[in-house]
């Protein structure tokens, strides 16, 4: 038998109202966290009135006073934030701004500052960690996994990054380290070591005796991996097998041999698909010798899927990053540049063209109130394909073999919806400037603008991704380009 994994490593944080605090087994979770946000907004808005009346008084023994009234309004706000979930706590950071932030993160408590980091948007963790020294960083750290640990490495100061690693354990550091080396966006990336694995050959009565004696599962586990002598993955034994079977059955007896099961160098995106797909709650991952090296759980693939699916909607308006909503101007405008320039670039290529027309639109000036409703009709055609064209990507739903066959289907609707609504709209240019002709000019307008639509629509993520670049990099920019 496999001798009983290590104590969590968070199991050292404070009690909080009797309960041991982890990330996911905290003493309050709040149902309402905008409720709460707005809590501590008026709380903090509050203390800040209370500190400039009394600075505005000129009592005896001043300084006390103040001194007196700050630690009074620290001790109650620290009170109150310790017992939230850091999940909750990070996303009451995440709405103050910079200053109200910064005051409200020196009351965390700091056997939560670690949980709290991950917690956090990779924007407003850089800020907090900027507002950290080196030993609260490594305390906060050292409280983590070393999955976590790995997870919060790439957004310390890299001259921090050594002296972390020689803080923690031979183990811990070679997980970390192990975690680090595959890149990110894989299987191998997101899994984590905490996980229960008993051997193939052990009768059932045996594992019962050591899950006994280890006294606690890891979180998200309703499985048992199942190993050989040489430590190779063989199957995955499910609690109820290991309830309802005789306990002299042995485990390879009443285990499930054919479990879904990851390598570490798979991409993490088909690896949510699985879990989706399977209805996983946790699977084992194996290197490629088949031998088992850790676990995949939902809740990291869940993570990985906010964050990829909150990274292509930014990408799709031409943002390169996360950006903080409190981050200062000069940091956001930086952000936003990029694209805003190529913008900037195609509209002045754009009005050139319309520019061709100017002899036409000085003798009919209907045309300049009608061309923005057929540009806007087209970017909206376009962005429904782009919206369709990312998601079928996303879920590999989409490849050569039968990317014709979408562009013709999406060409036939915006052919349909183009004859439809581009009647209405010649049907409409004629009874409001009485030109017939101008009416049909409109219809044909509206018609081929969605047709052009809905093609770079299709085109531009599928570009995208032949090239090896995110599918939804920039793409409104490029269909208002075209559109217009």
């Amino acid at each position: 038998m496999p001798r009983p994994s290590p104590p969590d490593v968070r199991s050292d944080r404070a009690q909080v109202d009797g309960p041991e605090l982890r990330r996911g087994d905290v003493a309050r979770r709040e149902r309402n966290p905008q409720q709460a946000l707005h809590h501590f907004r008026e709380l903090l808005d509050r203390h800040e009135l209370e500190e400039s009346v009394v600075g505005r008084q000129h009592a005896p023994r001043q300084d006390l006073v103040q001194s007196l009234v700050a630690r009074q309004q620290a001790a109650e706000v620290a009170r109150k934030i310790a017992r939230f979930h850091p999940a909750d706590i990070a996303f009451i950071l995440e709405g103050l701004p910079l200053e109200q932030r910064s005051r409200l993160w020196h009351l965390v408590p700091p056997e939560l500052d670690g949980a709290v980091l991950l917690e956090t948007s990779d924007a407003v963790r850089e800020s907090l960690i900027a507002d950290m020294d080196r030993a609260e960083i490594i305390s906060a750290a050292k409280r983590l996994d070393s999955d976590d640990i790995a997870d919060l490495v790439p957004h310390l100061p890299s001259d921090l990054v050594s002296e972390l690693l020689s803080a923690l354990s031979r183990e811990d550091r070679d997980q970390v380290q192990s975690v680090l080396s595959f890149p990110e966006g894989s299987v191998g990336a997101l899994m984590d070591f905490d996980m229960v694995s008993v051997r193939e050959d052990n009768p059932i009565e045996a594992v019962l005796r050591y899950l006994r004696r280890r006294g606690g599962l890891p979180h998200n586990t309703n499985k048992l991996m199942v190993v050989d002598e040489g430590g190779v993955l063989t199957g995955v034994l499910f609690f109820d097998s290991l309830l309802i079977h005789d306990t002299e059955r042995l485990v390879r007896e009443v285990m499930d041999a054919d479990p879904v099961s990851f390598r570490t160098d798979d991409d993490a995106r088909d690896a949510a698909l699985a879990f989706e797909r399977y209805g996983l709650v946790a699977a084992p991952v194996v290197n490629a010798h088949g031998q088992l090296v850790g676990r995949l759980t939902v809740d990291a693939v869940m993570e990985q899927a906010v964050d990829s699916a909150q990274q292509d909607m930014l990408s799709q308006v031409g943002l390169r990053r996360d950006e903080d909503l409190f981050a200062n101007i000069w940091q956001s405008a930086r952000n936003r540049w990029p694209w805003l320039a190529i913008n900037l670039m195609t509209a002045f290529i754009a009005s050139r063209v319309i520019g061709l027309f100017e002899d036409s639109i000085e003798k009919i000036v209907a045309l300049a109130a009608l061309m923005p409703i057929v540009a806007s009709i087209g970017g909206n055609t376009g962005n429904q394909a782009v919206a369709l064209t990312i998601r079928g990507l996303a879920l590999d739903q989409i490849d050569r073999s039968n990317a014709q066959d979408l562009a013709l289907k999406e060409l036939g609707v915006s052919l349909a919806n183009g004859a439809l609504w581009g009647s209405v709209m010649g049907v409409a240019t004629w009874l409001i400037y009485g030109q017939a002709l101008l009416g049909v000019v409109m219809t044909a307008a509206m018609v081929l603008n969605m047709l052009l639509a809905a093609l770079i629509g299709i085109g531009i993520p599928l570009g995208l991704g032949a090239l090896g670049r995110d599918p939804a990099m920039g793409s409104s920019i490029m269909l208002t380009f075209f559109t217009d």
